[in-house]
């Protein structure tokens, strides 16, 4: 069935549309008068119907009807000029044409066609040849037929739609000349006509016709009623013209709009592929296939030499579409290989990139492609394919894959087709291939981030951690936020939270190279003040070297400027917290009744713009509380009440959190931020451990060299009730000398001796002494300096870390055996 389309709009030149139709009887009396002639000459249905029709010409046309009539009545026809009379006088030039037809009920009858001359047509010598071309050989199709739409009358422009000669015609109607056509669609038109005398102009018939059933058409038609003298309707005027070119022009371009649209909507390549695929079928083909290389789907660059050694071509199926369901079920599906053999037309374009097209396929030939899920090779006549196009994927002088495009019952594809099918395939081609460039870049932004972001969260004992982090770029699934957990001495962790400016892989890399400096600043065990400092410097620092770069295209990262970080570190021990903040949120901390607070912590500036310095508070955190840091994302977003500050959202969110952390961390995030943040949202939670008492055993020593012996007795002791074996004996009392009798020689005031048990053993001893020791390495003969040599080999790890009353000099060293 046909698409129909009706348009409206004055007529522009000579149309047959304005050609006024009359009936006269054999008698030359006017039996059949139009709206189109009442409004040439003037006078009403009434007035003309029955009138002779001699009597609305002048004398000397008038004298010369008679003749026309009996040239009629023999079977002539006649084409001229004449001067018509209107109603108020005034002469009316016009060409006529005067021809045998017949009326309703069979009856003989002559059909008389007006159409009026314009001023610059007066004088001229209208011939019978010029006023045949306007009538008869005009190239439009004209057609009268009776109130019962049965065909009197049509010429011979007409027969270029089908349906025969016109003779042939009389007394049929539409359905009978056009068999293939909707003609309910078009005779609904005419009886509209018929009933309410409404001219249609421009209907638009989409459909396949006599004439060519092969292809889809397009014909406009025009339909006016004939009247008599008292207005009722005689039949229907119509003409036909055949718009097929404009038609598919019209479509081409729709074709070519819709893909803009639809190819290219995501940076997936398979994803991409489909969408050709889908948006060329059935606009063009009736079956459709996307073949790319391997190395496109992996993001990588094609291979310059894709068939170097081999007999067949093995290709990827990215996308396929077919109008009929039998055809999918025989080909290779999505995502399958699909081989070609080397001689193949579409090895052929693959190699050359130029495209190929056959109207009429081999029936018996086999299909190209080897790789059919049933492993059974088909014909083209078992598979109704008939006719076909193979354009290359082509993007930046690259091959990147194969378009084949098949018809089955529609006409063969014709050089316009193929035109069109590579304009299709080169818009698809650059989204291919920013699809694949997208993937490369992708998986590299992924492996920075698998570098930069932690895998998984340290084994420790301090407090119990849980992470949600959610980038504000969904296409590379990166952002300036992060967050990390580092293990300290002596049981303690340092929690930090931080938010580079910006998104993507620049903002990465800033954020790696601060991830880097503050692990390394955590390794010295510097206060959270003292780390911001530095990290502040770093910035500056890193700025100044990117200006003094400017204009460098070495493609260095981010900026660092502007960076906000919060710095924790906290002590199982006794609970004691310790933080500092750049230019970010203070944490939240809920209590372990589930009360939520917030930390009151003095703000220092962003990192590298310079100000204040950074000051630092301690919280004493009871155990079983929960620390909460995050990044300002987290509190970007507005809640039921328009008014609600972030901290009021974030309270109401954290005090209905479950006891379970990490489901807890996750629910946080899904109440506060979309799932489609503007912002990157960091959200790092930790629930504080206390060590048990029987975990820490410390002693006061007088600064004495006679109590480094007790001190090594004591430690043993100590020892021995944790129930650990005498390797960590020996090893421990070696550190316990070492330090205690190091603290006393160099330093002065207090001495403490501390020793830890978690999942390593901890030694410590602590001294008024505000100068860090210097690891030296001593010549043969020399008396001393071998202590902390001793130490550092004894040890596994070991250190110093300043606080307010002096140092601490620690070393750490594995449990081998389990503790009680």
């Amino acid at each position: 069935m046909g698409r129909h389309k009706e348009q409206g709009g004055a007529r522009q030149g000579f149309d047959v549309a304005d050609a006024a139709p009359l009936l006269l009887d054999p008698h030359g009396l006017v039996s059949g008068w139009t709206a189109h002639a009442e409004r040439l000459l003037g006078h009403g249905a009434a007035e003309a119907v029955g009138r002779k029709f001699a009597d609305l010409l002048e004398a000397g046309d008038a004298e010369r009807m008679e003749d026309l009539l009996h040239r009629c009545r023999a079977g002539g026809d006649w084409t001229g000029l004449m001067t018509a009379l209107h109603r108020d006088g005034h002469p009316v030039p016009v060409s006529v044409r005067v021809a045998p037809a017949t009326a309703p009920q069979g009856r003989p009858a002559v059909l008389v066609l007006l159409s009026e001359l314009g001023d610059g047509a007066r004088g001229w010598d209208m011939s019978r040849g010029v006023l045949e071309q306007i009538v008869v050989g005009n190239p439009i199709g004209i057609a009268i037929v009776d109130p019962e739409l049965r065909y009197v009358w049509s010429n011979a422009a007409l027969e270029r739609w089908g349906g025969g000669p016109g003779r042939s015609r009389l007394g049929l109607r539409v359905a009978d000349v056009q068999p293939g056509m909707d003609s309910e669609a078009v005779e609904e038109r005419m009886r509209h006509v018929l009933e309410t005398g409404e001219q249609v102009v421009g209907y638009e018939y989409v459909g396949r016709v006599r004439s060519a059933p092969l292809r889809e058409t397009a014909h406009m038609l025009s339909f006016t009623r004939i009247e008599d003298d008292r207005g009722d309707p005689m039949g229907v005027y119509y003409t036909v013209v055949d718009v097929t070119d404009r038609h598919r022009a019209r479509q081409r371009l729709a074709l070519l709009d819709r893909a803009g649209q639809y190819i290219g909507r995501t940076l997936d390549v398979m994803t991409t592929a489909q969408e050709l695929a889908d948006v060329t079928v059935p606009g063009l083909a009736d079956f459709v296939t996307v073949d790319l290389l391997e190395t496109v789907l992996r993001g990588a660059e094609p291979v310059p030499e894709p068939l170097a050694g081999s007999d067949r071509v093995p290709l990827r199926r990215a996308g396929h579409r077919s109008l009929y369901e039998d055809l999918p079920r025989t080909a290779v599906d999505s995502g399958a290989v699909v081989s070609y053999l080397t001689d193949s037309p579409p090895v052929w374009c693959l190699t050359t990139g130029e495209s190929w097209r056959q109207e009429q396929l081999d029936p018996l030939a086999v299909e190209w492609a080897a790789g059919a899920p049933d492993g059974r090779e088909s014909t083209f006549l078992e598979l109704g394919l008939q006719s076909v196009m193979i354009v290359p994927i082509r993007a930046r002088g690259v091959t990147l894959g194969l378009t084949t495009f098949f018809r089955r019952r529609q006409s063969p594809f014709d050089p316009d087709d193929l035109h069109l099918a590579e304009d299709l395939v080169s818009r698809a081609a650059v989204c291919v291939d920013n699809a694949r460039r997208y993937t490369r870049e992708r998986d590299a932004a992924l492996v920075l981030q698998r570098s930069l972001l932690p895998r998984r969260l340290p084994d420790q004992d301090a407090v119990e951690v849980a992470a949600c982090y959610r980038p504000a770029d969904e296409l590379t699934g990166l952002g300036g936020d992060w967050y990390d957990v580092i293990p300290l001495a002596a049981a303690r962790v340092a929690l930090v939270v931080g938010e580079v400016p910006g998104h993507g892989i620049d903002a990465a890399a800033a954020m790696g190279r601060l991830r880097t400096a503050v692990r390394t600043l955590a390794a010295i065990d510097l206060p959270p003040e003292e780390v911001l400092a530095h990290l502040d410097d770093l910035a500056s620092r890193s700025a100044r070297d990117d200006g003094d770069g400017e204009g460098d295209d070495g493609g260095g990262g981010g900026s660092s400027v502007g960076s906000a970080c919060v710095y924790v570190v906290y002590d199982p021990a006794d609970g004691r917290c310790t933080m500092a903040a750049a230019g970010h949120p203070a944490p939240a901390v809920v209590a372990p009744d589930g009360t939520v607070g917030f930390v009151d912590l003095p703000q220092g500036p962003p990192l590298g713009v310079g100000g204040p310095p950074f000051e630092a508070v301690e919280v004493s955190l009871a155990e079983g509380s929960t620390l909460v840091l995050h990044t300002d994302g987290l509190l970007a977003y507005g809640g039921d009440g328009v008014e609600e500050s972030g901290r009021e959202r974030l309270r109401r969110a954290l005090e209905g959190m479950a006891r379970e952390l990490r489901p807890s961390c996750q629910a946080v995030v899904d109440a506060l931020v979309p799932a489609h943040p503007e912002d990157d949202v960091a959200l790092l939670m930790a629930r504080t451990r206390r060590l048990a008492s029987e975990q820490i055993a410390a002693w006061e020593l007088s600064p004495d060299p006679a109590v480094v012996a007790d001190a090594r007795r004591t430690a043993q002791d100590q020892l021995s009730r944790w129930g650990l074996d005498e390797e960590v004996k020996f090893t421990t009392e070696l550190l316990v000398s070492e330090l205690v009798t190091n603290a006393i020689r160099h330093a002065s005031g207090r001495v403490r001796l501390r020793l830890i048990r978690e999942r390593t053993l901890v030694c410590e001893v602590l001294d008024g002494g505000a100068s860090a020791p210097h690891l030296r390495h001593p010549r043969a003969m020399d008396e001393g300096g071998r202590g902390l040599l001793l130490v550092s080999q004894l040890a596994e790890r070991w250190g110093t870390r300043f606080v307010p009353d002096g140092k601490i000099i620690w070393a750490e060293q594995p449990l081998t055996t389990p503790t009680e």
